[in-house]
């Protein structure tokens, strides 16, 4: 008997009207066959799109590899373009309804620059939450396909996919999609069923952390000579390597920059002039800092490349078409003196973002205008100045294979330990590209999950695109609740069969004749067959990627970086007859993907395709065609001051009566209290404002160190915008950590002598900065505890100090709220909370212990 989501399937196909939706949403094969994959475009994430659907027969997705061409020609049907050229099928709004939605819709930063970045402070808020009446006729929704999110921001992500139909996961259901923000634990990785897709692949830290990656180019330039590799500036991991950077630094004076080993969005990072200079606190790694650096109308920047790793075995590579070019918000200036400003030395978003002189580029057709380009236009600029584009292309090509090649060893190895399929893992990484006045680019760093936040509308439209190409590339298959049921019971069966089978069948000695070094002309294996049919599968969906490796020129360029029998990219030293992998039979699936998409395999065939690269070059120069806005429609919350007036007055009279602020409810207090300081101190900077959250920072100690650029005293009196954007970017960093660990308190239920949850929500949410002072002065004063920072049964928590009355007075009393070095100790502890709230959910605890404990300190 078939089952429902099986007769919605032959549903599909029995109605030729219905296929021309299947079409515009499927790819790759016809709804219910075993190669459909979900497709995702970005025109269904515009706000103005209604409820009301219209069928059109849309041939313009036919050529989707070039993405960046607009539609030429009229029509009488009004069509909405996807941002890459692409008509799509659902009727708009008028031109007029559409002017007057995007004049109300507010602007994404009037509520506070931090508040923009941080996701996690109101993600339910977001537009596309909604449950929109079109996205339940969605092939994902109806064959009820599910994705996951763990410890990554979602905003734009989560709006993509409840947009196209995918729903979130509940407990103990299993995800099709899972996007995570950090490295995935290998008994996950274990129990993918092969139609399920993880963003990262096991080990890729090789390849993301500073230290990692520098040593894996080293390897290979010992390996293959060092101008082969030369596109890493010179660098020292200390302590470790002190005396190699002394004895460097005597023969070549020069700035250099230090950053922490495993970081992202420039914490930690300083320039310094000598070594001594440096602090040896943690680990670092110390690069030789490019002065002679390619500047914009002056000011110094660096290009974020995307790139799309779909296989590591055999490798294949997609950079995407359009990248973000960012500038720093101050003239560049070489000499000495300006050494310690970051935001001209620096070019990251999270750091200029708060100088008050950075322009943001809201307008997204602007793509050369403010601190941030896209890659396009940084292009077609230097083409106009009479720059070689298509070598410094050619460049950065060349230097992001081989970063790729060094680490790829490693990865491959992991995979063939963890995970089970070829097609389960995927990566999207974030390559940071400085380059010099000589058209020369250097790696800087390569980030593990790139930023998908959306402060801006450029942002908002390349990263929309990307990620809708994105998925789209990488293929969700669209498999019914039947099938994936199906899959799963075969597939562990099949791994609890045949998981011990590897180890003896390759020890076996059964070996196909090696491919390397000549063309295949045995006949492929189902595995190969299956390498060759995705990867030709996923070069057609790949929209606006465009594939560097293999290509025409991949085995004569790259392939003696390559074992001769595996195809694995050599990173170490191998004896004469050694295997890098001896469990594993040998193949070379490089070759054979090679000469079956460009050798004489797809001659013979009559399929080799079409990438050469005077292709890719010119793709990369053409802007995106314009598009509609995409909104992200946030909760407003109209604060009136009559109510905020009522609801602290409130408040205020439940403290008087003896009410407490559990620890949660003090931390979102504080955080509040922080965030409105922080919105402050970036609208109308203040010395001593500034100076009373760096003291405070310094105290409580951790990852919150003072930056260098405040060590020296002549830098520390100097009031400038780039100092207070300094001290923003600290407290943004303490503020991002602050959240995190808050989240992990939690109210259970409501017990005697505690302020109703309601309430209290509906006062943080229209509390001003006076307001949330006000409380957490009063709550410090009245109870001498401090639970916004410390737990209120800590071993080390200091005396409250006094709090001085009148505006800004608890902000001067903070930093002595802090013992030096004791901060940091009890700041993360929450374990003995949460098993207080546990035991009074049980009703074993009638009586907290901190109420005991403030009596008996009373």
């Amino acid at each position: 008997m078939p089952t429902s989501d099986n007769k919605i399937i032959s549903a599909h196909n029995g109605n030729s009207e219905t296929e021309v939706v299947d079409s515009e949403w499927v790819a790759s094969g016809k709804l219910g066959t075993r190669d459909a994959v979900l497709k995702f475009r970005t025109n269904i994430l515009n706000s103005d799109i209604s409820a009301t659907s219209e069928i059109q027969d849309s041939n313009s997705d036919n050529n989707a590899a070039d993405s960046k061409n607009p539609v030429s020609g009229s029509s009488t049907t009004p069509q909405l373009f996807d941002g890459r050229g692409r008509s799509n099928s659902i009727v708009t709004k008028s031109a007029k309804e559409s002017a007057e939605s995007e004049d109300t819709e507010a602007d994404l930063n009037e509520s506070g620059d931090f508040q923009c970045d941080s996701e996690y402070s109101n993600h339910e808020a977001d537009e596309g939450n909604i449950d929109l009446p079109y996205s339940r006729t969605m092939p994902a929704h109806v064959l009820k396909i599910t994705y996951k999110f763990m410890q990554t921001e979602t905003r734009l992500i989560r709006k993509i996919f409840n947009r196209h139909g995918l729903t979130e996961v509940q407990k103990d259901e299993n995800f099709s999609i899972l996007w995570t923000g950090v490295h995935i634990k290998p008994d996950i990785l274990r129990n993918l069923a092969p139609y399920q897709r993880v963003n990262h692949f096991p080990r890729s830290y090789e390849l993301t952390r500073k230290d990692r990656l520098y040593k894996n180019i080293v390897h290979l330039q010992h390996l293959h000579g060092f101008r082969s590799f030369d596109f890493v500036p010179q660098s020292y991991m200390l302590p470790k390597e002190l005396k190699e950077l002394a004895s460097a630094h005597n023969k070549q004076k020069g700035p250099w920059i230090v950053k922490p080993a495993a970081s992202s969005r420039g914490r930690g990072i300083y320039i310094v002039n000598a070594p001594d200079q440096i602090d040896m606190d943690e680990p670092v790694i110390v690069s030789r800092y490019i002065v002679d650096t390619l500047c914009i109308d002056g000011h110094k920047c660096d290009i974020r490349i995307y790139v799309l790793v779909t296989s590591f075995d055999p490798l294949v590579i997609y950079i995407y078409e359009e990248g973000l070019v960012r500038l720093a918000t101050v003239k560049y200036d070489r000499r000495e003196a300006h050494l310690w400003n970051p935001c001209m030395h620096l070019c990251n978003y999270s750091i200029n973002k708060y100088h008050m002189d950075y322009i943001k580029p809201n307008d997204d057709t602007e793509e050369d205008i403010g601190h941030k380009w896209t890659l396009s236009a940084l292009l077609r600029h230097l083409r106009v100045q009479g720059h070689n584009v298509p070598q410094l292309m050619a460049n950065i090509e060349d230097l992001i294979i081989k970063s790729i090649l060094a680490c790829s060893q490693t990865v491959i190895a992991a995979c063939r330990m963890f995970v089970p399929s070829g097609n389960n893992c995927f990566e999207l990484y974030g390559f940071d590209i400085l380059v010099d006045n000589s058209l020369k680019p250097w790696l800087l760093e390569v980030n593990l999950s790139p930023s998908m936040g959306v402060d801006s509308g450029l942002d908002t439209r390349v990263k929309a695109c990307l990620l809708t190409d994105l998925l789209t590339c990488v293929g969700i298959p669209a498999f019914s609740t039947s099938t994936r049921d199906t899959f799963d019971k075969k597939w562990t069966r099949f791994r609890s069969i045949n998981f011990g089978k590897r180890t003896s069948s390759a020890d076996s000695g059964n070996k196909r004749p090696s491919v390397s070094g000549s063309q295949n002309l045995h006949p492929l294996t189902t595995e190969e067959q299956r390498i060759v049919r995705n990867a030709c599968m996923q070069n057609a969906r790949r929209g606006g990627f465009v594939r560097i490796f293999p290509a025409e020129d991949t085995m004569q360029r790259y392939g003696h970086y390559l074992d001769t029998t595996t195809g694995i990219p050599l990173s170490t030293s191998v004896a004469p007859g050694q295997n890098l992998c001896p469990m594993v039979l040998p193949h070379n699936y490089n070759q054979v993907l090679f000469d079956n998409l460009y050798g004489k395999n797809a001659v013979n065939k009559g399929a080799k395709e079409g990438n050469s690269a005077k292709q890719r070059y010119a793709q990369y120069e053409r802007a995106l065609a314009n598009s509609t806005r995409i909104v992200f429609c946030k909760k407003n919350i109209e604060k009136s001051e009559e109510l905020c007036k009522n609801l602290r007055a409130e408040i205020l009279s439940y403290i008087n009566s003896g009410s407490e602020l559990t620890q949660l409810q003090a931390r979102q207090t504080f955080s509040r209290y922080l965030e409105a300081v922080l919105h402050r101190l970036t609208k109308e900077p203040r010395d001593f404002h500034e100076k009373l959250i760096l003291k405070f920072l310094n105290r409580i100690g951790g990852a919150f160190k003072t930056p260098v650029l405040f060590k020296n005293p002549e830098n520390a009196k100097v009031v400038n915008k780039a100092r207070s954007a300094m001290v923003a970017k600290l407290l943004s960093d303490f503020l991002e950590q602050y959240i995190r660990d808050t989240e992990a308190y939690i109210d259970s239920f409501e017990y005697y002598n505690m302020i109703p949850t309601k309430l209290y929500n509906d006062f943080l949410n229209h509390a001003l900065e006076s307001d949330l002072e006000h409380v957490l002065a009063l709550i410090t004063c009245l109870t001498g505890l401090m639970p916004y920072l410390y737990n209120r049964y800590g071993l080390s928590v200091p005396p409250t100090p006094p709090i001085p009355s009148g505006q800004y007075g608890f902000l001067r009393a903070l930093p002595a709220m802090v013992a030096r070095g004791t901060g940091s100790r009890e700041f993360h502890k929450c374990e003995s909370y949460l098993r207080i709230e546990k035991a009074n959910a049980s009703g074993k605890c009638d009586k907290l212990p901190y109420i005991a404990a403030n009596k008996k300190r009373k």
